[in-house]
């Protein structure tokens, strides 16, 4: 069976074929790192750290790269506010986006190039496109010809005309055009800035892209992604730079998360509505949190809210419960072959639903549907009087695998309890052996506001934290 992907450049779903049997190469548009990232950051780093997951599940080699730019407008603003030095900055962010995302569950890239790192290939890649005549020079700052560049818009499904409309050339600029964009940027002064051939300045946003993306990746790409914000003009203009320098096509395949919505609306600063995932994961566990991101296909806006973040805890707990009461029972089982066919058969097939929905563009809100149907199941088996141990491992095992694909934990955390804890769990268990039921329910009630539950199940007494 074949992946489909749909490819935002061509707006249908097309089998992936990558340009080399068995492997992926695969960029993703990472952050400016003047901040903390939101939870509109946040999506992508969990959306396309699934979709590596997945190429890697069905046996491709995936090379991540995902990048870090480390200067820009934003930057210079924060250090002046700051009074401190753009790369003290950066660096402060970058360590934070890491220890977010890994948080939630997100593997580190194979490369994370900063603009810094490599403004010697990006002054080489202007110093390109100008020799090509595609870009020129204007008293320090150079420009792309967008005009001259033929398919421009085709990313976006925009014509030269309707992006005509509407386009001004803003006071300070040296534009031929009011479509041109900007490749490099002269330095004001006391900012940072770089000698190139057009005098002291930075690169501008887009260009970064495609100087790291050839330099990690190659001329061109199997897969392109990012926020669906990006499309254009970030991607599109990536794809003129890229291709009228390389004379090739940039990337096959471009992938596009939706956006998120705050309580219906959409998330902005000006409406109070900003959530930074370094909060988010303080308060909330990130596998949940990243549980909640992908319960939604990944093109589609998603809705945040603290409800609907509760809501999904208690559905990622009953697959977490139907895998805990998994284990606990093959303590019991029997080491019997015989008998178990037909539930082994049952476990395959919702793999193979899982694998087919997870083909069909990654469709986690539906491959997280057959993760329930499989609990479903793991729990009626639970209720037969004799259990398998053959069965229920390949439950648990089973469980384990896919939601591993989605970058989920099943396994809860294990905290000891301090001796007063425990002594009050032991009092409870003999309580009601001495069928004091009094007692035993002050005991959980107890528990429960040192943030302790108790669940009294088929297998024993367990606990869990609240």
């Amino acid at each position: 069976m074949a992946i489909n992907v749909f490819n935002t450049l061509t707006r249908k779903k097309e089998p992936f074929q990558p340009l080399q049997e068995g492997k992926v190469n695969m960029y993703v548009c990472g952050p400016t790192v003047y901040n903390y990232i939101h939870i509109g950051n946040a999506r992508p780093a969990i959306v396309f750290d699934m979709v590596r997951r997945y190429f890697e599940y069905r046996g491709y080699d995936v090379k991540y790269v995902l990048n870090f730019t480390d200067v820009d407008d934003k930057l210079i603003k924060a250090a002046n506010e700051l009074g401190e030095e753009v790369p003290d900055i950066a660096n402060r962010f970058i360590d934070a986006y890491l220890e977010d995302v890994g948080a939630l569950g997100v593997k580190e890239a194979a490369h994370h190039p900063r603009v810094t790192e490599n403004m010697e290939e990006i002054i080489s890649f202007i110093k390109g496109l100008i020799e090509k005549g595609f870009a020129y020079e204007a008293e320090g700052d150079v420009y792309f010809r967008t005009r001259k560049f033929d398919s421009y818009g085709k990313l976006s499904h925009q014509s030269i005309d309707e992006l005509r409309t509407g386009a001004r050339i803003e006071v300070g600029e040296k534009k031929e055009d009011p479509l041109d964009f900007t490749l490099w940027k002269e330095a004001k002064s006391g900012e940072i800035s770089w000698e190139s051939p057009w005098g002291e300045g930075r690169p501008g946003w887009h260009i970064e892209c495609s100087a790291m993306a050839k330099k990690y990746l190659g001329e061109t790409i199997d897969i392109h992604a990012g926020g669906q914000d990006l499309t254009f003009p970030h991607h599109e203009n990536e794809i003129a730079q890229s291709e009228a320098h390389n004379e090739t096509s940039f990337a096959r395949y471009w992938m596009h998360n939706g956006y998120i919505n705050i309580e219906n609306e959409k998330m902005s600063k000006s409406l109070g509505n900003f959530v930074l995932a370094h909060d988010l994961v303080k308060k909330h566990d990130p596998q949940v949190i990243r549980f909640f991101m992908l319960s939604v296909q990944y093109r589609h806006p998603i809705n945040f809210s603290d409800e609907l973040l509760k809501g999904a805890k208690s559905s990622f707990e009953r697959i977490q419960n139907a895998f805990e009461n998994i284990k606990h029972r093959k303590q019991a089982s029997m080491n019997l072959k015989e008998d178990g066919e037909k539930w082994l058969q049952e476990i395959e097939q919702h793999k193979q639903q899982f694998i087919k929905e997870m083909d069909d563009d990654f469709n986690t809100a539906n491959a997280i549907s057959v993760l329930f149907d499989l609990t479903k199941s793991a729990n009626l088996y639970l209720q037969s009087e004799q259990t398998v141990t053959a069965v229920l491992e390949a439950y648990e095992q089973t469980l384990k695998e896919l939601t591993q694909v989605l970058g989920i934990k099943l396994e809860r955390q294990t905290e000891l309890l301090d001796e007063e804890i425990e002594s009050l769990i032991e009092e409870r268990i003999q309580a009601r052996k001495d069928r004091n039921f009094e007692r035993a329910d002050q005991i959980r009630d107890e528990l429960k506001d040192r943030n302790i539950i108790l669940e009294d199940t088929s297998q024993g007494i367990r606990w869990k934290r609240g």
